[in-house]
């Protein structure tokens, strides 16, 4: 009894395991599932805070615009460092 409980088991395993497999198979053979109204993918490239290093995503992050392009910031704390960091 005790061994077809154990076989039971490792069937249920190998079946759990085989299944995940074959779902990632397929999420990557589909490609992207999901976009906006624009038809852009959902994921959206992260930015690091040049303060703290937190990664934003740019239309949340609170930013500053320079000559060399645009920082992107937390918080208006670590922008405000920043900030006072670089007026010298």
């Amino acid at each position: 009894m005790l061994r077809a409980l154990l076989e039971a088991i490792v069937m249920l395993l190998v079946i759990r395991a085989a299944w995940k497999v074959l779902g990632s198979v397929i999420t990557i053979a589909s490609g992207p599932r999901r976009t906006t109204a624009t038809g852009q993918p959902l994921a959206v490239k992260l930015v690091r805070d040049p303060v703290c290093g937190t990664f934003v995503s740019p239309d949340s992050a609170v930013s500053v615009k320079t000559r060399r392009g645009t920082e992107y910031f937390c918080s208006d704390e670590c922008r405000d460092k920043w900030t006072h960091e670089h007026a010298r």
